[in-house]
């Protein structure tokens, strides 16, 4: 039977080691004109201080974390408005500060649905500890305010550290067992932590 899930970005579940897990989020700006942010999105820091989404790839990238929502003041209404997803330039009041939420401990542990087959369960344990990039990692539902991001099974790769995910574990879901389909939920760390770098901004090599 095919798997139910669907897209949806990068879920937080846990973190590693045995620190308590709060699921918690900081805070970071983010510049009025900054293109769209989904909930599950990857963020990366930009040279203002700000946040941004990272790239389709996420390749070579540091990320901060990953985005959980914002909040702003409506350009139209004038009203504190709180949203999962940053709709994106033109958005917000100007007069006053865009803040965005991030899942940003280096230790969480998130979950991502895989966007191809792994063709069987041994091949997907064997995936375990190797890198790999995001798929459709910038875009999202305007409705729904959640990411399209899925784990791009074809960029699977021990060796090559760049990539920003690494994946630690298969989430154990009767409803999404199906290995010759796509919809595994693949439990992921983000490689490159722009928090453990002396150089958040820099591109990974």
């Amino acid at each position: 039977m095919a798997n139910v899930n669907v897209a949806f970005g990068l879920k937080p579940i846990n973190t590693a080691g045995s620190t308590p897990s709060t699921q918690g989020t900081n805070a970071y700006f983010i510049g009025s004109s900054a293109s769209a942010i989904y909930q599950g999105s990857m963020v990366k820091a930009d040279n203002g201080g700000s946040i941004v989404i990272s790239s389709a790839s996420g390749d070579t990238e540091a990320p901060v974390g990953v985005f959980a929502g914002c909040e702003y003041v409506d350009a139209t209404t004038g009203k504190k408005k709180f949203s999962n997803f940053w709709p994106g330039s033109g958005s917000a009041n100007t007069d006053f500060d865009i803040i965005g939420f991030v899942h940003d401990n280096p230790m969480q542990r998130f979950i991502i649905c895989s966007d191809a087959t792994f063709t069987n369960e041994a091949t997907a344990r064997a995936a375990i500890f190797e890198n790999s990039q995001l798929n459709s990692g910038a875009g999202g539902s305007t409705t729904t305010g959640i990411s399209n991001a899925q784990l791009d099974v074809a960029t699977l790769d021990s060796s090559n550290a760049s990539l920003p995910l690494k994946i630690v574990g298969i989430l154990d879901d009767v409803e999404n067992a199906d290995y010759t389909a796509a919809g595994i939920p693949v439990i992921v760390m983000l490689n490159n932590h722009a928090l453990l770098q002396a150089d958040s901004e820099a591109a990974i090599s």
